[in-house]
């Protein structure tokens, strides 16, 4: 089972508690700024996160010639929007459709595109996700509640430091004509890592 949910209680995981303690020593060594770090978390989690990405996919639902440059050249096509830097340098876009569901998972570390999508989430960066998504993607989806036809075809590709992904999601039906701020909204960053779906109008 991959742990995916957040928990609900004041206590911290082992992971947190490590992160937790590192920066209290760092922070009374006078060798970090606490002010620093928070506006680095702030910036990976407001402003340079999973809305910058959801903004590519709403341009390329809505916008043809934009959808054509980005099949062309990715990375040059979306830093033409303002989105680069870490992780951001080689990127390549997957389009769901056509009877086929893509899946990103980085099996040897996290590599993650940064830029468009934020902080990677602690699941993407655990062992069993790495491991499973690439034996059984069909079950891990499962766990995340996205079932798809028997006939859907799921791929499964790896991030590397050479080449980072960013899954387009279905287009959901019922949204013609809709502003690119509102195609944004119901664009998850489960559905561009290819663990969720677009959301539904309404939803």
């Amino acid at each position: 089972m991959l742990m995916h949910d957040h928990a609900h209680d004041n206590e911290l995981s082992d992971q947190e508690a490590r992160v937790r303690a590192l920066e209290t020593i760092l922070v009374e060594k006078d060798l970090v700024d606490p002010g620093a770090i928070d506006a680095i978390i702030e910036t990976y989690s407001e402003k340079v996160g999973p809305q910058n990405g959801a903004k590519v996919v709403a341009r390329a639902w809505s916008d043809p010639a934009f959808a054509k440059a980005l099949k062309a050249d990715a990375m040059t096509t979306i830093e033409s929007m303002g989105f680069k830097g870490r992780q951001a340098e080689h990127m390549e876009v997957l389009w769901n459709g056509g009877g086929v569901h893509n899946l990103v998972v980085c099996t040897l570390c996290s590599c993650y595109p940064w830029a468009v999508l934020g902080l990677p989430p602690v699941w993407y960066k655990s062992a069993p996700y790495r491991a499973r998504a690439v034996s059984e993607p069909r079950a891990v989806l499962a766990e995340f509640g996205v079932e798809l036809p028997e006939e859907t075809r799921v791929k499964v590709w790896d991030s590397t430091a050479e080449v980072r992904y960013l899954v387009i999601p279905e287009r959901p039906e019922g949204t013609e004509g809709w502003s690119e701020d509102d195609l944004a909204v119901l664009v998850s960053r489960e559905s561009m890592i290819g663990t969720g779906l677009a959301r539904s109008p309404g939803a």
